[in-house]
């Protein structure tokens, strides 16, 4: 073994200690992910979430859905320059546009369950027959923010999918095409309370649809909280990989009660630092932002800022960052 001086030991830990100290930013510019977060699931003030992800995080992208507590669907055009010029602020791109397309009732199906929740980040205030100006109002905000990508849902779940599943496919299928005319594609999010919930779903669903414009939104969180407990890898393990186009980071485990409930990025079913393996595997390189959604830290940004620490670690643990 090769023996340091004195003077080559001091020189090596100053080295070492100065490449830890770097900003996790520089690390995650060298990632293949395009690593972000939700903004409001840090803070519903766009220019302190925006702060926190770039500053604190150290991150160099955000996906938008409400800013100053309206979902982007109804914000001014005073209220988009405000947020451009915020985001140059803290030099954050945007990796897509965080829509409620298509979060409402199949019009011909019976009312679902899930469609009278108050929470619907703007999808409440939509019907069926407005969803045409979502698509379009999307596409409108995806140019203004510079991104390509528009996420959209298959329609508050159905007791009985498969009379309606057709024609559902149909209109994603319409949806894309229509977005791709102008260079933006649609991501459908498996959303545990929509037709689309579980990866097994995703990947019928996919099937269905045949315009490579419909891409998916990979959320295992979701998928395990519609009881695919082995999101990943049983419904990774379904889906088309060259189809996953964004991927939304959360987790989720049995409460005393046995109910499944939303915990920190590095608690619960989903093995992240499985998943994020298996996603560089595909030569991903693509959004995976964090959307917190658990509330265990007491604020949604105490709560957001130990659901990194989880996802930063297991990151680092899979040769992410």
């Amino acid at each position: 073994m090769q023996t340091l001086s004195r003077r080559q030991f001091a020189e090596l830990s100053v080295a070492t200690v100065a490449s830890s100290l770097l900003p996790l930013r520089a690390w995650a510019a060298g990632s293949k992910f395009k690593i972000g977060v939700i903004s409001d699931e840090v803070s519903e003030d766009f220019d302190h979430a925006c702060y926190v992800i770039s500053k604190q995080f150290g991150l160099h992208w955000v996906e938008l859905r409400e800013i100053w507590g309206k979902n982007l669907q109804t914000v001014s055009d005073d209220e988009i320059a405000r947020a451009q010029k915020i985001l140059a602020k803290y030099d954050l791109e945007v990796t897509d546009i965080s829509s409620p397309l298509y979060k409402v009732d199949w019009p011909e199906a019976p009312h679902s369950q899930y469609g009278s929740k108050e929470d619907l980040h703007g999808a409440d205030e939509t019907k069926f027959n407005q969803q045409q100006e979502v698509l379009e109002r999307s596409i409108s905000l995806a140019k203004q923010f510079k991104t390509n990508k528009v996420r959209c849902f298959d329609f508050w779940r159905i007791d009985d999918v498969k009379p309606y599943r057709k024609a559902i496919n149909a209109k994603l299928q319409e949806a894309a095409e229509f977005a791709a005319k102008q260079d933006v594609m649609l991501v459908l999010e498996n959303e545990f309370e929509c037709n689309t919930a579980t990866g097994r779903e995703a990947a019928a669903t996919l099937a269905g649809v045949p315009s490579r414009n419909l891409a998916l939104n990979w959320d295992p969180g979701n998928a395990v909280m519609r009881g695919e407990l082995d999101a990943y890898p049983g419904g990774w393990d379904a889906l088309p990989k060259d189809r996953i186009h964004h991927c939304h980071v959360k987790n989720a485990v049995k409460d005393a009660t046995g109910k499944i409930v939303w915990s920190p990025v590095d608690i619960g079913y989903i093995d992240w630092v499985a998943q994020f393996k298996a996603l560089k595997g595909i030569g991903y390189a693509n959004g995976v932002n964090l959307e917190t959604h658990w509330k265990g830290g007491g604020t949604p940004e105490a709560s957001s800022v130990r659901s990194w620490e989880g996802m930063k670690k297991d990151l680092q643990q899979a040769g992410a960052i």
